[in-house]
């Protein structure tokens, strides 16, 4: 059965040739240059997930299947050099509509830090924009291995913003950092959309099929009684994005285990609820290249 392994598509090179022509060019020849690497992994890449993903969760018809899954390509290499443009300041002409700031504000005017829970889809750098108009510090919570790729790219083209990024880790230092984030009062945003084996996970209906979902996000949220709001940010057009946040709510955390354990199924129920609008309205956003599904793993 595969899984996914803690690191995300891209290499080395297709980067640095993205980030040497965005430097030096502009971002619509990089763009350009995209459509030829999207055609090369429409062709050569597996495409197993995402068949599945467009014909058996969306009920695409096979020619509709192979449209989408260029376009999808296609999405995911504007996003990535949209997020090198926007981390690197070199680019600053994006636009963005956004639903839910005044719940971002909510959490930061409570002086007791929050916690935002993402998914694998559009482009989370987006988000920074909004929430450093809302002046607060911003831990990015990511695994290890993921940190590291961007980190090794990406580090002699950042400019320096207001964000922390904690590196998830197997000897659970991490969490040590985020229960001080959240001591600070400082905004911690991960995903909760990937898990690494080994990690307490829930099975729940998603887009009527059913998924495994990660129970760590929102537990957090729950155990130090902070507020949480899930977040999405979307391309729609070539240089705008909409940004959505749920209102923020702070869930009980219950001496009782038992009772506990129900309440973080009904947390992690509402961002699969949540997640399911976002994929259903952006479906050639979605950006997990694996078996996701149960029905799926048990296939391959």
């Amino acid at each position: 059965m595969s899984e996914w392994t803690g690191k995300s598509r891209g290499g080395a090179l297709g980067y640095k040739i993205f980030i040497f022509l965005i430097k030096y060019t502009h971002i619509r020849i990089a763009y350009f240059f995209l459509k030829f690497v999207a055609v090369y992994f429409f062709f050569f890449s597996n495409k197993t997930s995402l068949i599945f993903y467009f014909r058996k969760i969306h009920g695409y018809g096979q020619l509709k299947t192979y449209l989408s899954i260029y376009k999808n390509y296609c999405l995911l290499g504007e996003i990535l050099i949209d997020k090198i443009a926007l981390l690197s300041g070199v680019a600053k002409c994006f636009t963005f509509d956004f639903d839910g700031e005044e719940n971002l504000r909510q959490i930061v005017s409570g002086g007791r830090g929050g916690l935002l829970v993402g998914a694998h889809m559009g482009n989370w750098e987006v988000a920074g924009q909004l929430l450093e108009r809302i002046d607060t510090r911003i831990n990015l919570v990511m695994y290890e291995a993921e940190h590291e790729q961007i980190k090794a790219i990406l580090d002699d083209v950042l400019i320096k913003k207001n964000l922390n990024v904690i590196p998830i880790k197997d000897d659970f230092t991490h969490l040590f950092k985020l229960a001080e984030a959240f001591e600070n009062k400082e905004i911690v945003v991960m995903h909760g959309d990937r898990f690494l084996p080994g990690t307490s996970t829930l099975f729940l209906n998603f887009m009527n099929h059913q998924a495994q979902f990660p129970t760590g996000p929102v537990y957090l949220a729950a155990k130090h009684q902070v507020p949480v709001s899930f977040v999405y940010t979307l391309k729609e057009r070539l240089n705008h994005y909409h940004f959505f946040a749920t209102p923020a709510k702070v869930y009980p955390y219950p001496a009782n285990l038992k009772t506990r354990k129900q309440l973080i199924t009904v947390m992690v129920e509402e961002y699969v609820k949540a997640t399911e609008v976002i994929v259903k309205k952006y479906p050639t956003q979605w950006f997990n290249y694996y078996p996701f599904w149960e029905e799926e793993k048990i296939k391959s």
